[in-house]
């Protein structure tokens, strides 16, 4: 018997030899393809998946279900975007093997922001189906996800979607996308990659413009194209998990692709630990896909997707291998974070009023249970028990976090963000960069090329699109694009799109221009009145209405000028004899501006803080006695003077 190594060696998926060095035979598992979906946020990848699954029969005919049903997450369906990566499966009938194929399928999201998500995906599939818009062509967020594909060695099967847009120019599109291909360092057999055309709320196909009546065009190139997964079923057991889950009856679950070997119900496993360490475990529960649904199995084989429950601690990136033979798979590698923010116990006079869990005991429980399953954050702990350093790929990233603790019930501040700066070799200071991609009108491209070279971007292409729009692509540090996107839809009165990309580190681009306007702050608590507002509506934009809770130190408005001006917001008129026939009028005010969450963060100045509750959340100053505030500004002036 061999005595399992405490640190066991890593070695690729599916490659190796046998426990005694015999070479064993790797088989084709024809019966199965594993294939995720990627796409640009907004072209259609969940509704293509809904048909998928109508088409397949994996609902009955008369089942109603829900549009966007792999959008399963509140926050999915309420934004439109693909948060988190998911599992389904169809079964699909091959005339040529004449038996039935199972086809495992991942709900890729469309951000970079959640790249964490997307690198981990790559690691379970064989293939990809990438979707384009006919009219936008590749956008910048399937240039991230298909990069990662490509490096992965994946095959593509590229589908064209909304064909039936009146703007579709498809022979363009598919042009450009091969373009991308070329670009991104695709090989020949890569960058030969078939063409479906689809209008996916039809659901609809076919292999020219002119579609089929359904999508047994995009089944058949999937089953002929998608490399069906080569395995070695006799080789040790190795199984890398991907992802996690949870069951209210069984506890964790564990999602990865079987490598190699076969794992059993009840069977013993040893779970090796990215750190190396070598754990006893065993295969309690045992799932596979089908549809929407988990379904309970005996046994599965090597290049199958596979849920274990019951698996307490475990950890994405980890091993489940033969406790005989245990041979680590490479973990999972995830691209550093470029943005981070302080996330602390919510220290206002109303904290405890409207949350339930505000303790620094309970919100670094939270923070610290994220990190198993969110791979792209990390959190730090700092001098102050009470404040956490929260990292994370952008704002949308830690956006989506505090989004999802408030609606769980926490109550807690967070600061402005804030880049994250590496030393080069030579001590040389850099910062992260990030790709823009622009759509605006002609009429407001030159306030937007204004605002990004105040904010030290760099022009890289600019073209006109030919329906009265122009196309900008700047390369701008991420420190000038916090707090840029309001601005942005603002200045270009709504209709102004724009997506970001990763793009690497470089030199300090120095000083940039920031917020222009300064805030208005309620100097004293109380309820806001109607006629203390009416007079500090002439100073800005308010953000409060009449008879809303306030605090000293709170922000009540956006100053019309820079700098921050104190407001008495809870005057009241006082009472008098004499009367005049418009004393009794109503006030009219003209109604506050109502920021998402989104805008609150990107609005903060370095000297605010955002309180989140479950039920609001309320822009501060960090200090909130208007006469020391008033102090450390004085302070700050004359230190700036000395110098």
């Amino acid at each position: 018997m061999q005595i399992p190594s405490p640190h066991p060696s890593r070695r690729e998926p599916g490659r190796g030899e046998g426990v005694k060095g015999k070479k064993r035979m790797l088989i084709e598992r024809k019966e199965i393809r594993n294939i995720a979906i990627i796409a640009h946020v907004d072209h259609g990848k969940t509704t293509l998946v809904d048909f998928l699954l109508r088409q397949s029969h994996t609902f009955r005919d008369n089942q109603q279900v829900a549009e966007r049903v792999m959008d399963s997450n509140d926050l999915e369906r309420e934004r439109g975007i693909t948060i988190l990566a998911k599992n389904t499966a169809i079964v699909l009938f091959d005339p040529e093997l004449n038996e039935n194929v199972k086809i495992n399928i991942v709900d890729t999201p469309g951000h970079a922001d959640f790249g964490g998500e997307v690198e981990r995906i790559m690691n379970m599939v064989d293939g990809v189906l990438l979707l384009v818009d006919a009219a936008e062509g590749p956008m910048p967020q399937t240039r991230f996800v298909l990069k990662k594909a490509l490096e992965r060695g994946h095959k593509a099967v590229v589908v064209v979607n909304k064909v039936d847009r009146k703007d579709a120019e498809p022979a363009r599109v598919l042009n450009d996308t091969f373009d991308l291909f070329v670009e991104l360092g695709a090989s020949d057999e890569q960058a030969d990659f078939p063409v479906v055309y689809a209008q996916a709320t039809a659901g609809r196909a076919g292999l020219k413009p002119e579609l089929d009546s359904d999508l047994k065009v995009l089944f058949d190139v999937i089953l002929r194209h998608i490399p069906a997964p080569k395995v070695d079923l006799e080789a040790p057991l190795q199984m890398l998990v991907t992802t996690l889950g949870y069951d209210d009856y069984r506890g964790v679950t564990a999602v990865g692709r079987v490598f190699a070997g076969v794992i059993k119900a009840g069977q013993k496993l040893a779970r090796l630990t990215v750190d190396g360490s070598n754990l006893p475990e065993s295969a309690r529960y045992l799932y596979t896909f089908q549809g929407l649904n988990k379904v309970e199995v005996d046994e599965v084989k090597a290049g199958d997707i596979v849920a274990l429950a019951g698996l307490e601690g475990i950890g994405i990136g980890e091993t489940l291998a033969d406790p005989l033979n245990p041979v680590a798979l490479p973990p999972i590698k995830v691209e550093e974070p470029t943005v981070r923010m302080t996330f602390g116990v919510n220290t206002s006079p109303f904290t405890g009023r409207e949350g339930k869990w505000g303790t620094s005991r309970r919100l670094r429980e939270r923070l610290f249970d994220e990190l198993r399953t969110n791979v792209a954050l990390r959190v730090d702990e700092t001098d102050s028990a009470e404040n956490f350093l929260v990292s994370g790929r952008g704002e949308l990233h830690l956006g989506i976090l505090i989004e999802t603790m408030r609606r769980e019930g926490y109550e807690f501040q967070v600061s402005r963000p804030e880049v994250i700066f590496h030393k080069a070799d030579d001590g040389v200071l850099l910062e992260p960069y990030e790709e823009v991609h622009i759509e605006t009108s002609a009429d407001t491209v030159g306030v937007v090329v204004e605002m990004l070279g105040g904010r030290r971007g760099k022009m890289m292409e600019m073209h006109d699109t030919g329906d009265g729009n122009v196309r900008l692509v700047y390369l701008a540090p991420t420190r000038g694009l916090l707090g840029f996107r309001y601005q942005f839809l603002t200045a270009t009165r709504g209709n102004g799109v724009m997506h970001t990309l990763f793009s690497g580190y470089d030199e300090l681009a120095g000083p940039m221009a920031t917020r222009s306007t300064g805030s208005l702050v309620a100097m004293e608590p109380g309820d806001t009145t109607a006629y203390a507002l009416k007079g500090a509506e002439d100073r800005g934009v308010l953000f409060v209405n009449p008879g809303v809770a306030v605090y000293m130190g709170m922000v009540i408005g956006e100053n019309s000028r820079p700098g921050d001006i104190a407001i008495n917001v809870c005057r009241k008129k006082h009472l008098t004899n004499m009367r005049s026939s418009r004393g009794d009028m109503e006030i009219r005010l003209t109604p506050p501006r109502q920021m998402s969450l989104d805008e609150a963060i990107e609005y903060l100045a370095d000297d605010e803080l955002l309180e989140v509750t479950p039920v609001s959340y309320r822009i501060r100053k960090r200090i909130l006695d208007t006469e020391e505030r008033g102090k450390q500004v004085k302070k700050a002036k004359e230190a700036l003077g000395e110098e």
